[in-house]
């Protein structure tokens, strides 16, 4: 292969671009000089035209003359350029690379690096280090993770990471942003309080940890087989195959584990002591990480502020083991930021601030978050309390993981990623699909008598109406600079010529009723009323829960004023990332039409419009439980999933819970009809001759007939038991459509503590009008049909399970 095309679409990293140019043209008279100078030339049209003035700001290590370190040399394993570069610090300056803002050490040619860069949903400012204060100024706003969620669609999510991750590479070959970033948030949305239930992918285990593995895999630069990376094809690492370079970026799975709680009753993110039994822990909080780590194969797990069953989850050494051991993870721990000075300053569950930190990194933390390590490691060092061994093994896997990433490859410009530049953030390209995601995401919840969508032909005036309507501000937490951020407002008016605004309220609290006379005025005069209402981040977001679930203040006097004048049914729009009450709305016949956004990005007044005007027909379903305002009496504190009658308890998420709802899990409508036909499935399975360990000796010994399930891990060949489920989904409207199929289960009745009903699988699939189309998905009975018993145990119930797509039903029987 010619050598410009193989150091263009083959490089692997700056040592083999060394190695290639010594070893294929060093025969050539003169050309060492003139490839010196050629090179030389190259770098610097590409430092200043493509990336920007900002290229010579970048720091990094391994510059001439530190780069004779074998620490440098990629020719090496990673294990060995790790060890190597460990072997040459001091006990001081091991101890400053314990903060997120490692200290340079600069008799080594190592700058100063900061961990902590954000990107849930785009790059956040809310990481030092992010700037925005050079070439790049701004960067695409993708819709809150809620909100994509409720896409169920894991390419759309694949492809947003990927694109998060072009800008954010892009940013930090600009000296704007880290290599590593803290994200994706993986908690389960269990409690409809939660201010930071917007950042997650909802309240199913399944779902979420499918979500996690694709933002993973997509933001770290790993693809399965047959997906397409816009740069470069990445496959899946391995003990044997961590290189330099091999990652992109890396993805940090947060929060290990069971948090989920800000501020509420008393209670903080920094003492609360999340009791959990072993079955929640195993089937509800627990998937998503191990998930992330497995399949996703994170090179970050971020530990959280909460005790966990008595424990700080950053000194819970069976915790963080658990993750290393049964998970296999190679990656770096690092605390949620301060995590480790809570240990002593929040929960007092030592006695000294040494002791806070030598139990953190004797458990398995790498890294703190913050600057407690920093400042009382070395004390606690002189009391014997840590060996420098221990502190050698956090410096392992932190040094590792920046290796795989080749910050110490030399100059990125000249790497495999050094190409990215200002041209590749807020491009076409991802801005198409961050309202691609808006679209998808948004979930029409009521639509009587097909009062949507409109003909913009026919629509004379418009009168929307509420704070929410008028602001870009519609990304929710953990947002940047967006590109170009349009209103509901703006966007409306693109399609509307007589559209008129009016507040309603001064702001999404509401607390005050002067601004409804002036919304009633427009709303009398308009053919058309919109109401935009719901939530903002001054009612839900980090350090910040709810008590109530209803409309802020007097946003419900306002809806309810305003579709009494209006001379057409009105349609409610609903922002935020959090379930509201809107039993009001759902039963007013005056509301003809409800449609929820979340928080979509910059593109949200686009995605909106183009959904009202029938040019995008919505198929969003919604990721979590919207439960009426009576579950407040519930404390936010109870970790149980499972619903106690003795108690008076309903259980938590669609999964458990017994009591009324709003709207449920998955409940999502669109502007045409469709219909399911299952075209094959299994009805019985046998696990005759798979069955091994103690089921199988309580079978031999004739117990078989009273046997009611096995235990998932004594079956022999779980593979061989798979099967896909053929579905034909048929559109019968004359709208085009998307619909997403979600496949459930139910295990026998017999099974006390089993969930009411828990997703298998999902996929969202196109139909045109009046045609059919054909999915399959997988159903794996030692994962999705399998629960966890009262002793966190997986196992296979045993009988008749039921399979569920919409309204029809399946019976499968696994027999012994």
């Amino acid at each position: 292969m010619p050598f410009k095309k193989r150091a263009k679409g083959e490089l692997q990293n700056c040592q083999e671009y060394r190695r290639l140019r010594s070893t294929t043209l060093e025969y050539i008279p003169g050309w060492n000089m003139f490839y010196s100078f050629r090179f030389l030339f190259l770098s610097i049209i590409t430092c200043f035209y493509v990336l920007g003035p900002s290229c010579s700001q970048l720091q990094y290590p391994c510059k001439p003359p530190y780069d004779k370190y074998q620490f440098c040399d990629t020719s090496h394993p990673i294990k060995t350029r790790a060890k190597s570069l460990i072997s040459l610090l001091t006990l001081d300056e091991k101890i400053q690379q314990l903060s997120d803002n490692a200290t340079q050490i600069s008799r080594l040619g190592i700058p100063a690096y900061e961990w902590w860069s954000e990107s849930l949903h785009g790059i956040a400012t809310n990481g030092p280090g992010i700037s925005f204060n050079g070439t790049i100024q701004s960067a695409t706003g993708f819709p809150q993770v809620i909100l994509t969620a409720a896409a169920f669609n894991r390419t759309l999510w694949r492809e947003i990471a990927k694109a998060v991750a072009v800008e954010a590479r892009a940013m930090y070959n600009l000296g704007q942003a880290g290599l590593t970033f803290f994200a994706p948030n993986i908690n389960i949305f269990r409690d409809p309080r939660w201010g930071r239930g917007q950042e997650t992918p909802g309240e199913d285990p399944m779902v979420t940890s499918a979500y996690a593995i694709e933002y993973v895999r997509g933001f770290q630069g790993q693809n399965q087989r047959g997906s397409k990376h816009p740069y470069r094809e990445r496959r899946f690492l391995n003990d044997d195959d961590q290189r330099s370079g091999s990652l992109m970026l890396s993805a940090c799975c947060k929060h290990y584990t069971a948090y989920d709680l800000e501020k509420w009753g008393g209670h903080t993110r920094y003492d609360f002591d999340a009791k959990v039994t072993k079955q929640d822990m195993e089937d509800t909080y627990q998937p998503p990480f191990k998930s992330c780590i497995v399949q996703g194969r994170a090179s970050c797990l971020m530990c959280s502020y909460n005790r966990v069953n008595g424990i700080p989850a950053c000194a819970d050494r069976d915790l963080l083991h658990k993750a290393r051991k049964d998970w296999g993870f190679k990656g770096y721990i690092t605390s949620d930021c301060d995590a480790v000075a809570t240990i002593f300053e929040n929960n007092n569950f030592t006695k000294t601030k040494e002791e806070a930190v030598a139990v953190a990194l004797k458990a398995g933390t790498d890294i703190n978050c913050g600057t407690y390590m920093l400042r009382h490691m070395k004390s606690a060092i002189d009391q014997g309390k840590v060996l420098e061994e221990d502190i050698d093994r956090a410096l392992f896997n932190l040094f590792s993981v920046l290796l795989q990433l080749g910050l110490f490859d030399g100059n990125p410009a000249r790497c495999q990623f050094g190409n990215l530049g200002s041209q590749n953030v807020c491009s076409s390209e991802h801005k198409t699909l961050a309202l691609e995601a808006a679209m998808q995401g948004i979930v029409l919840l009521k639509n009587n008598q097909k009062f949507l969508p409109w003909n913009k032909n026919d629509v004379s005036s418009v009168a929307i109406i509420g704070p929410m309507a008028n602001t870009t501000n519609i990304g929710g937490d953990y947002t940047g600079f967006s590109c170009n951020p349009e209103s509901i407002l703006q966007g409306l008016k693109n399609y509307v010529k007589d559209t008129f605004y009016a507040a309603g309220c001064q702001d999404v609290p509401c607390n005050s009723t002067a601004g409804i006379p002036e919304a009633l005025s427009i709303a009398k005069e308009a053919e058309y009323v919109i109401v935009v209402a719901g939530l903002d981040l001054s009612q839900e977001t980090e350090d910040l829960d709810r008590y109530s679930l209803l409309l802020p203040g007097h946003q419900m006097a306002l809806i309810r004023a305003v579709a009494s004048v209006s001379k057409k049914p009105v349609v409610l729009v609903l922002t935020g990332g959090g379930p509201v009450d809107v039993s009001f709305a759902e039963g007013d016949q005056q509301i003809a039409s409800i449609i929820w956004i979340g928080y979509p990005g910059e593109t949200g007044g686009k995605a909106l419009s183009q959904i009202l005007f029938g040019e995008y027909n919505p198929g969003g379903r919604l990721p979590m439980t919207w439960y009426p305002e009576s579950f407040t009496s519930i404390p936010m504190t109870d970790m149980s999933m499972r619903a106690d009658p003795s108690r008076g308890y309903p259980g938590r998420t669609y999964r458990f819970y017994t009591g009324e709802r709003v709207y449920g899990f998955g409940h999502g409508l669109s502007y045409t009809n469709f219909n399911y036909k299952i075209l094959s499935a299994p009805e019985r399975l046998s696990l005759s001759g798979q069955v091994k360990g103690k089921s199988r000796r309580y079978i031999l010994q004739g117990g078989g007939n009273g046997l009611d399930y096995v235990h998932v891990d004594d079956v022999a060949y779980c593979d061989s038991l798979r099967f896909y489920m053929q579905i034909s989904i048929i559109n019968n409207g004359d709208i085009d459509g998307s619909q997403v199929v979600l496949l459930f289960s139910q295990v026998p009745k017999s099974f006390t503590g089993a969930p009411e009903k828990q997703i298998v699988g999902f996929d969202r699939v196109h139909a045109l009008a009046y045609r059919s189309v054909e999915t399959s998905i997988l159903v794996d009975p030692c994962e999705h049909l399998s629960i966890v018993n009262e002793q966190g145990r997986k196992i296979l119930p045993l009988g008749d399970h039921t399979l569920m797509v919409e309204d029809l039903k399946h019976t499968l029987s696994i027999e012994a």
